[in-house]
């Protein structure tokens, strides 16, 4: 018998990047600081925790409405509205496992054998499997690398053909710590309308944002809303990444379509963790405020350490949880450094070329999924071992 389904046996292979690695080192017992994976190190708000907990007490436990509960819904909505200046009924609004579970139905609804799909280079590597499963073809369109990787409609514009149909955004940027302008937003929905293609618009670090830069949703352009599906999650801002739960809004004639692959994979989230969910949007939002004092007191941290780092530049993320930082001038590739960081002083960074070919040259450091002093010693590993370079070059 033939095994697997072609469709996986000549999708690109799957990988989970260093830490693959890592996990040999994890099984051995070795203490490792991960400064790789992209999770929150918080506890999700006890709040959040009580109203799950009580849903599943009170005997919210049998099947609900294949779209998501219907109060959870209409606190979706209010919030889109609140936060994101977005108007949608929530007729309009689907409860999604994560937000990869998100992309996936959007993805596997909208497209055809042989549709192109632009990914913005660096990109966040999961919408590749994704596109290749739905019978996509993944086009590479790079950022602007010497611009501190914004988007340039020109480089963005060569990759399209007649065959394009999508493209994907994350803003912010997963890796880059980038949040785009509006008049960076706006030059790549110029491009969607006079092309006529959709965009699958990832915005799970839209409340991580630093330094008073604001994130601005694509749909609530002129011309976006009724060709754009936004894609939302609690991992990142409620450190609810465990729980697997987000949330997608889209205009109501794509909802069917979109319902159609939920039906036939989940049906519908666990209907008690969509209250904790609930709880997450219409409860008290000081665990964001926290959470981001937090965050930006890591993030400085680590940029001020990465840049005293000889062959080290990093510029300041302005979002997300990512520094990007530039060691090209080491001589390595970022494939070396993540290597011998990793086996040497047993910290875990991930390597550029992961994200994309722009990002040769650079290494992703996350500073949102250790404690503080465990990013310190970090930083201290690390700068023990850029020095052993720069003295052996």
């Amino acid at each position: 018998m033939k095994w697997p389904a072609d469709r996986i046996a000549q999708s690109s292979p799957k990988s989970f990047g260093m830490y693959e690695k890592a996990v040999s080192y994890m099984e051995k017992g070795i203490d490792l600081i991960h400064l790789g994976f992209g999770k929150p190190s918080f506890d999700t708000p006890k709040h959040i925790k009580k109203a799950c907990i009580e849903a599943l007490e009170g005997g919210l436990v049998h099947y609900g409405d294949f779209r998501g509960n219907a109060g959870f819904r209409q606190a979706i909505v209010k919030k889109l509205r609140r936060d994101n200046a977005m108007d949608y009924s929530d007729r309009e609004v689907l409860v999604t496992n994560g937000l990869t579970h998100g992309s996936y139905g959007v993805l596997m609804a909208a497209i055809d054998e042989g549709d192109e799909v632009i990914l913005l280079d660096p990109y966040y590597p999961q919408y590749i499997n994704k596109i290749e499963l739905a019978g996509g073809v993944v086009v590479r369109a790079p950022l602007d690398k010497e611009n501190n990787f914004s988007i340039n409609p020109d480089l963005i514009e060569a990759k399209i053909t007649d065959r394009t149909k999508m493209i994907c955004l994350v803003n912010p940027a997963n890796p880059t710590g980038r949040v785009y302008t509006r008049a960076e937003l706006q030059s790549l929905a110029d491009l969607a309308i006079k092309h006529n293609l959709f965009v699958l618009s990832d915005e799970v670090y839209e409340q991580i944002c630093f330094d008073g830069n604001q994130h601005i949703s694509i749909a609530t352009l002129p011309g976006m809303r009724e060709r754009t599906f936004t894609l939302f999650a609690f991992t990142k801002a409620y450190a609810m990444d465990g729980w697997r739960v987000g949330y997608l809004a889209a205009d109501e004639a794509f909802i069917p379509a979109i319902m159609n692959i939920f039906m036939n994979d989940v049906v519908h989230v666990n209907v008690f963790v969509q209250e904790g969910a609930r709880m997450a949007l219409e409860g008290s939002q000081d665990c964001i405020a926290e959470a981001l004092s937090e965050d930006k007191r890591r993030r400085d941290l680590v940029v001020n350490c990465l840049n005293a780092m000889p062959g080290v530049s990093c510029t300041s993320p302005n979002a997300t949880i990512y520094a990007f930082p530039d060691i090209s001038a080491t001589g390595k590739s970022s494939q070396q450094i993540a290597d011998e960081l990793l086996e040497q002083h047993h910290v875990v960074v991930e390597t550029g070329e992961f994200y994309g070919d722009v990002g040769a040259g650079r290494i992703r450091v996350c500073f949102g999924a250790e404690e503080y002093e465990r990013i310190a010693e970090a930083m201290q590993r690390m700068q023990v071992y850029f020095e052993s370079l720069n003295r052996n070059s």
